[in-house]
């Protein structure tokens, strides 16, 4: 009886040692870089093939309001690209856009850990987690013709600009997007942490890949020299596969669905925490 008590005793207060050096030690945040792949859906990939991936990185700072709940303020460098020819839609190669464009974002984000986590103590220094968030997005689609670059948002590619489109606008280069994420981090000590995750971005614009509506022949008027302009090269690639396609009125894109990225980053976090003295 007096060794089970004593038993009893020695639990509880282990116990209460624990719990108060687990109020003791306060998470209060972290900074953290990552690098991976970007992939772009659209007018081009409609489809959702996961294909062609290009590089992304980023970096961020997360406040921690509690083990479970924090906001983080990040900023990320993706570069997207996709092209007709890697389809295999016929009416897609024949159309045989492409593009290729850099994209540079700031956002914010709230996020839920499934588990405690609290870096100081092994038995919860890992959790999945998830995000959702707001950001603002700079982008500028570019294409190549005879190996010369040339960006197409000032083109006016479907007719943008044009007085026989006034209802074209160009098209801003900031847009908006909504960053659902999913990942999973792990502190490997009590200062760092590696983690994965993977982050779709929901936006309102569907001109990342500078493909939306219809053909716009008409837009692009003869040089004084009777040659054809770079833009009436560029708005109709067909002419490159066989007889061109892209006559007024005709479907070049969906205009009814917005352009879409994802990215796949692990990276490094460095823990912010304090000491706080028990109650």
């Amino acid at each position: 009886m007096r060794v089970s008590l004593i038993l009893l005793i020695g639990m509880l207060t282990t116990h209460s040692i624990s719990a108060q050096l687990m109020q003791s030690f306060v998470h209060k945040g972290e900074w953290g870089v990552s690098a991976g792949l970007g992939h772009y859906f659209g007018d081009l990939n409609n489809t959702a093939a996961i294909d062609r991936p290009k590089i992304a990185g980023g970096a961020f700072f997360r406040k921690q309001f509690n083990p479970y709940i924090s906001l983080r303020v990040f900023g990320n460098f993706t570069r997207l690209g996709y092209s007709d020819r890697y389809s295999t839609n016929s009416t897609q190669q024949r159309r045989n856009l492409s593009f290729n464009t850099n994209v540079f974002e700031a956002g914010i984000s709230g996020e839920f850990n499934f588990f405690l986590f609290n870096p100081q103590f092994e038995e919860h220094s890992f959790t999945p987690y998830v995000g959702l968030g707001v950001s603002v997005f700079n982008f500028d689609p570019y294409a190549f013709l005879n190996n010369t670059k040339y960006f197409l948002r000032p083109l006016g590619t479907e007719g943008q600009g044009s007085p026989l489109y006034p209802d074209r606008k160009i098209y801003s280069p900031m847009a908006l997007a909504f960053p659902l994420t999913l990942g999973y981090k792990h502190a490997i000590n009590a200062r760092t942490n590696i983690f994965g995750e993977i982050t779709y971005r929901f936006t309102n614009t569907d001109y990342l890949d500078d493909v939306s509506t219809t053909f716009a022949p008409d837009a692009f008027p003869p040089l004084p020299n009777g040659n054809p302009s770079i833009g009436f090269l560029l708005q109709d690639r067909s002419y490159e596969t066989g007889v061109p396609i892209g006559i007024r009125g005709r479907q070049r894109g969906n205009s009814t669905q917005k352009d879409a990225f994802f990215t796949f980053q692990i990276g490094v976090s460095f823990n912010i925490s304090s000491y706080r003295c028990p109650e």
